[in-house]
């Protein structure tokens, strides 16, 4: 049984992910994808402000330590190189096959998850991790 808030915003992250693969897709016919990326981005950050707006929750960051900044940075040239990638292989492949592969990022999350922040998984846990592998892989590769 699945316990916690954090499951319900999971499954909307997934809803919305997929709207941006299906809109991404029918948006960049006939423009760089490039181009693209930063026009979204442009949009995400507007959106972002008015949310932040809204709610009340802007903040000052001269609390904000290095590693903070540091990490916080990192992630933001990650974003910005995962929608790049991602634009581009929309650009050029099908929508059905560039997204499960995108989803592989799943797999590679746990990998680094155990790495680098010392989680556990359970047996059933890296159950999953394998059938989604194999689910990317029969997706991705399909005729």
């Amino acid at each position: 049984m699945v316990t916690g808030s954090w499951f319900y915003w999971a499954l909307a992250s997934a809803f919305f992910a997929a709207l941006t693969a299906v809109f991404a897709k029918v948006g960049l016919q006939g423009i760089d994808s490039d181009f693209a990326t930063f026009i979204r981005t442009l949009v995400i950050i507007a959106a972002l402000a008015l949310f932040l707006t809204y709610t009340g929750k802007w903040q000052g960051v001269e609390g904000f330590s290095g590693k903070n900044w540091a990490f916080l940075i990192l992630s933001g040239l990650a974003t910005g190189a995962s929608w790049l990638a991602y634009f581009k292989a929309l650009q050029l492949g099908e929508a059905s096959k560039v997204a499960p592969v995108d989803k592989f990022s799943i797999v590679l999350v746990t990998m680094m998850a155990v790495l680098f922040l010392k989680e556990r998984p359970s047996v059933q846990e890296w159950l999953g991790i394998g059938l989604i592998t194999a689910g990317v892989l029969v997706l991705a590769f399909k005729k």
